[in-house]
C-alpha cells in the first residue's frame, strides 16, 4: 500500500507519496524514478517520503512551499520526530540512495553524502499536515510495471530525439548544398558577363578601325 498526497497548488502539480511500511519502502527504493526526491527524519525512524518532480527537474526546482510540505509530512509520520521540535529532515535524489545486501529491509545509505541536503523543521504545522491528509489516496501500485513503462517511454523519447537530430542534420546538409550551388551559379553568371563585356569592347574597337580606314 502506498499513500499519495497532493502538494499545495501554488507549488505546482506535484505528487508526494510514502509506503505503508518498510516492505513498501523497499519496493520504492528498488523501482524509483530519476525525478524522485527522498525525504527522511535525520537520525530517527520515520516514513520514507518522496516527491516526484517533473521530467528533467532537479532538487533546485523544489520551492520553499513544496519543501515544507514534504518535511512536515515526514515529521508527522515519525513516532519520535513528531513529538519533538527542531528536528532535521534530510533529502536527496532517489539515484543517490545506496542499498547493500547487508542492510535491513527498508534501510538505505548514500552513494554521495555531498548530494544530501538538510532542512530544519522547528515544529509541526497542523494546518499543513491536515491539508495534505485531506488529499490522501491509498493505492497498491505495480512498482515494476510502472518502472518498465517509464523506461519504455524514455527509450521511445530518445529514439524520437535521435530521429529529429538526423532530420535536422539532413536539412542542414541540403541547405548547405543549395547555398553552394547558388554561389557557383552566381560566379558563373559573373564570368559570362565579363566575357560579354570583352566581346563588346572588341567589336567597338573594330568599328572604330573601319571608320579610320574610310577617312
Amino acid at each position: 500500500m502506498v499513500f499519495y498526497f497532493k502538494a499545495r497548488p501554488e507549488a505546482g502539480d506535484y505528487t508526494i507519496f510514502m509506503g505503508l511500511d518498510k516492505f513498501e519502502n523497499e519496493e520504492l527504493i528498488k523501482y524509483g524514478f530519476p525525478e524522485d526526491i527522498w525525504f527522511h527524519v535525520d537520525k530517527m525512524s520515520s516514513a520514507h517520503v518522496y516527491v516526484r518532480l517533473h521530467r528533467g527537474q532537479t532538487m533546485e526546482a523544489i520551492s520553499e512551499g513544496l519543501l515544507e510540505d514534504c518535511a512536515q509530512l515526514v515529521k508527522a509520520n515519525s513516532i519520535q520526530g513528531n513529538k519533538v521540535n527542531n528536528i532535521d529532515v534530510v533529502y536527496t535524489p532517489w539515484a543517490n540512495l545506496k542499498k547493500t545486501a547487508s542492510m535491513d529491509v527498508g534501510q538505505v545509505g548514500f552513494h554521495n553524502s555531498k548530494m544530501v541536503r538538510t532542512v530544519r523543521v522547528e515544529k509541526r504545522i497542523n494546518e499543513v499536515v491536515n491539508r495534505l491528509n485531506r488529499t490522501k489516496v491509498e493505492r497498491t501500485p505495480d512498482f515494476k510495471a510502472e518502472r518498465e513503462a517509464y523506461a519504455a517511454a524514455e527509450k521511445a523519447e530518445r529514439k524520437a530525439q535521435q530521429r529529429e537530430k538526423k532530420r535536422r542534420e539532413e536539412m542542414d546538409r541540403l541547405e548547405k548544398e543549395r547555398v553552394s550551388e547558388m554561389r557557383s551559379y552566381k560566379n558563373l553568371m559573373v564570368s559570362d558577363k565579363m566575357t560579354s563585356n570583352k566581346q563588346i569592347a572588341s567589336a567597338e574597337k573594330s568599328l572604330q578601325e573601319l571608320e579610320e580606314d574610310f577617312m
